[in-house]
């Protein structure tokens, strides 16, 4: 673990840091940290900043109550520079933008940024708007039986393409019964967030086993 000290803060004495969300990775702000607002950070568990133009702290989410809550900080190689990844109460941008990054400069024609988040909202979208042509509107329509008998055919899917070890194959149909599954989350109101915080409660879990065994 590097100290504070070893840090290099700027002719103000600052630093950058780079706000990412610990479950959609997406970048949510850009803001600036002093000594002081960085100790409070890595004492409370809560991004503090400091204000260029008001020369002075800010807790994110005092006033607004979207707080950030601080899963890990790291340096860059040159040590200027910080990645806080958090766990946010609410929106990170004043605008009540999730992000405040979301006026697009440049798009690829040929290249497309992928997200599990992204997929979901697509997803979402098939559900309230009731696409025609669209199959994920068609699961939607039929009800949940029709999506668990699709969710229970893909894994049967998994399961015959492992057992013949065509890598390929089970690939393409994890894919299918990931889709499905995702389809099935939103139909019972289950966000990513709800697995991501059930699957970091497990991993705390194992890690506390791991550790008695490790003593006994």
């Amino acid at each position: 673990m590097l100290n504070i000290d070893e840090l290099k803060f700027d002719e103000a004495g600052l630093i950058p840091a780079i706000v990412t969300d610990a479950v959609t990775k997406k970048v949510l702000t850009l803001a600036y940290m002093n000594r002081e607002s960085l100790k409070i950070t890595m004492e409370r568990g809560l991004t503090c900043f400091y204000s260029r133009s008001r020369q002075q702290l800010w807790l994110k989410g005092e006033t607004s109550g979207n707080y950030q809550h601080v899963v890990s900080i790291t340096a860059d190689c040159d040590k200027d520079a910080l990645i806080v990844v958090v766990e946010p109460d609410g929106p990170a941008c004043h605008t009540g933008e999730e992000s405040c990054f979301f006026n697009p400069v440049f798009q690829s024609e040929e290249l497309h940024e992928f997200s599990l988040s992204a997929l979901v909202k697509l997803i979402e979208g098939r559900k309230t708007e009731k696409t025609e042509g669209s199959y994920t509107t068609y699961l939607f329509e039929k009800g949940l039986d029709k999506i668990l008998k699709k969710v229970g055919e893909e894994s049967t899917e998994v399961i015959i393409a492992a057992k013949a070890e065509d890598k390929a194959e089970t690939v393409y149909e994890i894919a299918d019964l990931a889709y499905h599954v995702l389809v099935l989350m939103i139909q019972m109101g289950i966000s990513l967030e709800d697995i991501h915080r059930e699957l970091a409660s497990r991993h705390v879990i194992d890690k506390k086993v791991k550790q008695e065994k490790m003593t006994k």
